[in-house]
């Protein structure tokens, strides 16, 4: 695995210390516009994307992606923008992975707002909550019976309607009109057993990377 040239931008999704314990790699900050034709000088033998800019700077464009398919370069996206760009581009060879870039593919969702956050540029720690996990933890307390159907509206109508940068547990909680008693045990179902989707889908595209690296050997 010592000779092959990876890859990856990751950065609110997943650590890149927490990412080095899974997959040795090269880690750089989230993807924006030319950062990929940036590394292309390197050769890398596999690219991984999990997080991007969305509204900082210009998003990574499909156009550098496909340059680097075409050179024969392996690129795996999972979890945020590696999701949204691999449902785009994986007719053309990307290899998307994990929820949220089936959820993309299947028309589930469309929009960057569903994965976009706010985080501290000197350490990538995530300051706002991304609307996918949060729609996946209120359905999951849908399906054990703490919300009911109308509560689970009213919640997804509420965090959506928040401003990414502001979308937070507290705030969404705060702002929907349901029983007081549900919202003590909903909030008590986050901080136990409430899922943050787009890391487990930033593992996923580490150990998809892992397993094509050890396919080639």
């Amino acid at each position: 695995m010592e000779n092959k040239k990876i890859i990856i931008f990751t950065g609110p999704s997943l650590h890149p210390e927490d990412a080095e314990k899974i997959l040795k790699a090269e880690y750089h900050p989230p993807v924006g516009r030319d950062d990929i034709l940036d590394v292309l000088k390197y050769n890398p033998d596999v690219i991984g994307i999990i997080d991007g800019v969305f509204h900082q700077r210009p998003a990574v464009s499909h156009k550098e992606l496909l340059k680097a398919m075409k050179m024969g370069i392996t690129v795996v996206g999972g979890a945020s923008m590696g999701a949204l760009r691999a449902s785009e581009l994986d007719d053309f060879g990307m290899i998307g992975v994990g929820k949220v870039y089936k959820a993309y593919k299947n028309g589930e969702i469309e929009s960057d707002d569903d994965v976009a956050v706010v985080f501290n540029p000197q350490n990538t720690e995530q300051l706002s909550e991304a609307l996918v996990s949060m729609s996946y933890n209120f359905q999951e307390a849908f399906k054990q019976g703490l919300i009911s159907h109308e509560d689970l509206g009213k919640l997804n109508k509420t965090a959506k309607s928040i401003y990414y940068p502001k979308r937070t547990y507290k705030l969404v909680l705060n702002n929907t009109d349901i029983d007081p008693q549900k919202k003590v045990l909903l909030k008590e179902f986050l901080e136990e057993k409430g899922k943050d989707i787009k890391r487990e889908d930033a593992i996923q595209v580490l150990r998809c990377i892992k397993k094509i690296i050890d396919q080639d050997h």
